[in-house]
């Protein structure tokens, strides 16, 4: 399922696309790696795709074999708008750590050019424990 969704380019593209989202299993993770379609979605910065897989129930805390979450990947890839994007989605967990013990902010701070991603990501933790109870 996840191969159709790299590429769609046209409204009949997207057809299809929409069609495999609403029946299929849009959580199923590549055996290779463990990769989801949010995740190829993030790491080829189609943010119509990563849109279409949240609307669609896409779990955006599932990790790969790696530990590596949707965030990370685009926080990886220093992209502020998937960032943004992911944030937003109610349930992302922005705490979630990799298996060498990584959060998406620990992988931001490696790169002094990410600062804007390191300030989205500290606020939505500051949201997050505001809004506990």
């Amino acid at each position: 399922m996840i191969t159709p969704l790299a590429s769609p380019e046209t409204d009949e593209d997207m057809a299809v696309v929409w069609k495999l989202l609403r029946e299929g299993n849009v959580n199923i993770q590549a055996t290779q790696g463990g990769q989801t379609a949010l995740m190829l979605g993030v790491s080829h910065d189609r943010e119509d795709m990563v849109q279409a897989l949240l609307s669609c129930q896409a779990d955006v805390n599932l990790q790969d074999h790696d530990g590596s979450s949707a965030l990370m990947l685009a926080c990886h890839h220093g992209n502020t708008d998937m960032v943004r994007l992911l944030l937003a989605h109610p349930a992302c967990d922005s705490s979630l750590t990799d298996k060498a013990g990584c959060t998406a902010l620990s992988i931001v701070l490696r790169s002094p050019t990410h600062m804007e991603i390191a300030g989205l990501l500290r606020a939505h933790a500051k949201q997050g424990r505001s809004l506990g109870p």
